[in-house]
C-alpha cells in the first residue's frame, strides 16, 4: 500500500506576506503562530538579519485538512503561465446561472482584496463554468 504523504503548496514571489495575506483571505487560511519565544512575527522579522526579514510567510488551514501554503521570495519575476494553479472551490454542485452569479460574486470580492479577472469559462459538454483569476502578483487560480 502507497504512504499518504502530507505536502505544501510553494509559490515563489516578490513579497511574500503581501501574497500570504490575499491567500488567507481567499481560502479562509490563517497565519501560523510565531515561532517559539517570540511574542510577534514582528518581533521575530526584527530578531532577523535585514536581508532576511520578509523572506518568507506561510498560511494553514484552520482545521487542519488543506495544505499548508509557503510564501518565497525570488528576485525574478513572473514571466510565463503557472504550470500548476489552484482550483478555488465555490461553485462545488451547483450548474447554470446559479454557479455563474457566485463564481462572479467570488470574484468580485477577490478583485477587492487585489485579485485580478480573467476571463469566465462557460460551460461545455464536458465541464462546468469556471472563472479565471490572477493573485496580486499574477500567479493564476481558477474559481471553480
Amino acid at each position: 500500500m502507497a504512504t499518504i504523504r502530507q505536502f505544501q503548496v510553494t509559490f515563489d514571489c516578490a513579497d511574500p506576506e503581501r501574497v500570504a495575506h490575499f491567500w488567507c483571505e481567499v481560502l479562509g487560511y490563517v497565519l501560523p503562530p510565531p515561532p517559539a519565544g517570540f511574542a510577534t512575527w514582528e518581533e521575530f522579522r526584527g530578531s532577523l538579519p535585514p536581508a532576511d526579514r520578509g523572506a518568507w510567510s506561510a498560511c494553514t488551514d484552520p482545521t487542519g485538512a488543506g495544505p499548508r501554503l509557503f510564501f518565497q521570495r525570488v528576485p525574478e519575476g513572473k514571466a510565463v503561465k503557472n504550470r500548476l494553479h489552484l482550483d478555488v472551490r465555490v461553485g462545488t454542485g451547483l450548474v447554470g446561472e446559479e454557479r455563474v452569479a457566485v463564481l462572479e460574486a467570488e470574484c468580485a470580492r477577490l478583485v477587492a482584496l487585489g485579485g485580478a479577472r480573467v476571463r469566465l469559462l462557460l460551460a461545455d459538454d464536458d465541464n462546468e463554468s469556471c472563472l479565471v483569476m490572477r493573485d496580486v502578483e499574477g500567479n493564476e487560480f481558477c474559481l471553480d
